[in-house]
């Protein structure tokens, strides 16, 4: 009885997820991929799905890619692995909500055959609501999964309208529904909006990492960013 416990809690863990991905092992296959040296190495495909903050729009109209997360994330994975050749590829369109996302996914998306994938939506879904969103996101996460692509879910950054904290918190239900589909997919996580909250705990503002309202500056996005170099 005690094997065949065993079989079944297995069975389960590889059918339905079991928690949040571990971030010592979830990208162990790609750490190694990019750890490989030429002519053994091959292009590694990140991709970033979302909306204004991952295409980088600082203060609107002007998008500061550079100074943008993915493009950090790449700074940081080329000084980790120097022998790494890595394409950072933006699907993510200023203005777009998840609905959006997933149905433009199968063409914007899966053809760049992501090696990562990074879905990044919340701050617009406010609008159309915690289950509308849920939806939009299982879509897009069940789609990369039937390709076998490992994921990684991002919560909000901040929207300055509206406290982190407390009652009016309209974003943390979102974060939390973000954080219960890592789990529920035992996919990556990473967690902006829990990281900005221990920013406010140990005295910082909100403002010190916005360039508007709802936009992250160069420091709000380091902020992402180291989120993200976890997986790595």
């Amino acid at each position: 009885m005690r094997y065949l416990a065993f079989f079944i809690a297995c069975v389960f863990t590889i059918q339905y997820g079991y928690g949040q991905a571990d971030t010592t092992t979830y990208l162990n296959n790609i750490k190694a991929e990019l750890r490989k040296e030429w002519p053994k190495n091959r292009t590694i495909n990140l991709v970033f799905h979302g909306h204004s903050v991952p295409s980088g729009y600082f203060k609107t109209p002007f998008v500061n890619t550079f100074d943008a997360y993915p493009y950090q994330v790449l700074k940081q994975l080329k000084e980790r692995y120097p022998n790494a050749v890595i394409n950072v590829i933006i699907t993510a369109i200023g203005g777009e909500h998840s609905e959006s996302g997933a149905k433009r996914f199968s063409t914007d998306v899966l053809p760049h055959r992501p090696d990562v994938l990074f879905i990044d939506y919340a701050l617009n879904d406010r609008m159309m609501g915690t289950e509308r969103s849920r939806i939009a996101w299982e879509k897009m996460i069940r789609m990369a999964q039937e390709q076998h692509i490992p994921i990684i879910l991002l919560t909000p950054t901040p929207h300055q309208q509206f406290p982190m904290t407390g009652a009016a918190a309209a974003y943390a239900p979102f974060a939390a529904g973000i954080r219960n589909l890592a789990k529920k997919y035992n996919i990556g996580l990473a967690d902006s909006y829990g990281a900005f909250e221990q920013k406010l705990k140990e005295g910082h503002t909100v403002a010190e990492y916005m360039s508007q309202v709802n936009h992250p500056n160069k420091e709000g996005h380091a902020v992402v960013a180291h989120e993200i170099m976890k997986w790595f």
